[in-house]
């Protein structure tokens, strides 16, 4: 995995040069003190995995990452743990206390690398008309076809099928939307990804799909001006 990192004490990245150094799977490929640096580097380049500070002079790493349509994987590193739930809220991977471990950060690239790997199989092989989702003990096998909207709800995920079928979930929203090919289900907004080809209108704020209305996420309304039904 591609990396960077954004931090305004060079004390942190020098922490995190010398950690990512250590894991096998992730290339730090560079490091900056300036938000505004890094997301000109973001547009020119691949990047899988971002670690982010949050408390920094300019801006927020929270209020950053929104101004990203399409940003990686994120791992908030901070000293502070009162933006935990908030940081989740944006679908980060993890979140770091300063000082933290090798093995802490190490633990956070691991999940990173699960979910890269799950983004990245394959969509075209035999048997991606259907997922298998973990409910309890058991794995039940859903139909592509049959998915609606699925929706974040706390620590749940929702997914709502056709002939008002409900299935709830652990896994999360971010998790799940690596499931799914991403030509036929589209993230709208933090809380909601729709099957795209069962969208009967939108505009700018909202989603209709068979009686269902989903509002439209500031960040995501760009990209979704872009999708073809």
């Amino acid at each position: 995995m591609i990396a960077i990192a954004i931090d305004d004490e060079p004390i942190a990245l020098d922490v995190i040069k010398s950690h990512a150094a250590k894991v096998p799977f992730v290339e730090l490929a560079a490091t900056f003190t300036n938000a505004f640096d890094a997301l000109g580097y973001l547009q020119h380049n691949p990047v899988h995995l971002m670690f982010l500070d949050i408390k920094m002079p300019d801006i927020s790493g929270m209020d950053f990452l929104k101004t990203i349509s399409n940003p990686p994987m994120v791992v908030f590193t901070t000293a502070y743990s009162e933006h935990a739930v908030q940081s989740f809220e944006l679908d980060a991977i993890d979140y770091l206390l300063k000082p933290f471990s090798l093995t802490r950060f190490l633990k956070a690239c691991n999940k990173a690398h699960e979910l890269y790997n799950l983004r990245n199989k394959p969509v075209n092989e035999p048997g991606t008309d259907f997922i298998f989702i973990k409910d309890g003990y058991e794995q039940i096998k859903v139909m592509l076809d049959d998915i609606m909207v699925i929706e974040a709800a706390g620590n749940y995920t929702k997914i709502h099928l056709t002939q008002n079928r409900l299935l709830s979930t652990r896994i999360s929203l971010a998790d799940m939307q690596a499931l799914l090919p991403g030509k036929k289900f589209v993230r709208t907004h933090r809380a909601f990804i729709v099957a795209w080809d069962k969208v009967n209108r939108f505009d700018k704020t909202e989603i209709n799909l068979d009686g269902h209305c989903i509002p439209i996420g500031a960040m995501y309304a760009p990209q979704l001006s872009k999708t073809k039904v």
